[in-house]
């Protein structure tokens, strides 16, 4: 058969055809987002349909089977139930989280490279999106720890978790309500912070507008600030920062 141009992945495409990854009319997958950036692209979940998530978990099924090994690890973010099974339907191998509502193909995440990666978060409502961060940055390659509820509103529980975050080469901090946590770890390690503000809390609190204004507004230099609930972008972000610091111990 002959061949035209190469398609947006460098493979030629053949005549009449389309290139890996594309579903016409719905999408075409950025299979050359590793090369470039070193990770490659994650699926947001919630805004597609059932049926959209299905058709791009079977054409990484199709692309694997026909001998594709540049794919991984693939996050599927915020997936809810319904989408999650859509996933294991199509890459019955995958790992879920329910509560993260992340998913990742292949399972098995990459030999840790890098710096130590630490996420806490201010209380156990920030969980789900805090595990969201941290096994973001797992899969995209660092080592990765969790540090659950240490609040400032008991604020000995943060100081009696002081030595572990002082070995993290960048600590992403979730936290909603007043989102003061940020700052009171920015200013106690030398890391860089990426703060997490939640849509958790009361009232003014906004869905979580109160606590990114304060993260926004921290005293405290070295904080990077993502969008409301963004684990994947905070944990992604945390990842890069920590690629080429050495691993602990070295």
């Amino acid at each position: 058969m002959a061949e035209s141009a190469p398609g947006p992945d460098g493979r030629p495409v053949p005549d009449g055809g389309a290139a890996d990854g594309q579903i016409e009319g719905v999408l075409e997958l950025d299979l050359d987002r590793t090369r470039r950036r070193g990770a490659p692209e994650a699926v947001l979940c919630d805004a597609k349909s059932v049926d959209q998530v299905a058709s791009i978990a079977e054409e990484y099924a199709r692309l694997a089977a026909a001998g594709r090994e540049d794919l991984g690890p693939v996050l599927f973010t915020r997936a809810d139930p319904a989408r999650a099974e859509a996933v294991l339907a199509a890459l019955p191998g995958a790992f879920h989280d329910a509560d993260a509502r992340l998913l990742a193909w292949p399972a098995e995440a990459p030999e840790p490279t890098g710096g130590l990666v630490i996420v806490a978060c201010a209380g156990t409502s920030d969980l789900s999106v805090a595990r969201e961060a941290e096994l973001t940055a797992r899969y995209l390659g660092r080592p990765t720890r969790l540090i659950a509820d240490i609040g400032i509103a008991g604020l000995h529980r943060l100081l009696t978790r002081l030595p572990e975050l002082r070995e993290a080469a960048c600590v992403v901090v979730a936290a909603g309500m007043d989102g003061a946590l940020p700052t009171v770890v920015a200013g106690q390690i030398s890391a860089p912070v990426v703060a997490l503000p939640t849509s958790v809390g009361y009232g003014v609190a906004h869905g979580g507008v109160t606590a990114a204004l304060t993260m926004l507004s921290a005293c405290a230099p070295g904080i990077g600030v993502v969008n409301i609930d963004n684990g994947y972008g905070a944990g992604h972000l945390a990842a890069q920062i920590a690629r080429w610091a050495p691993a602990a111990g070295e």
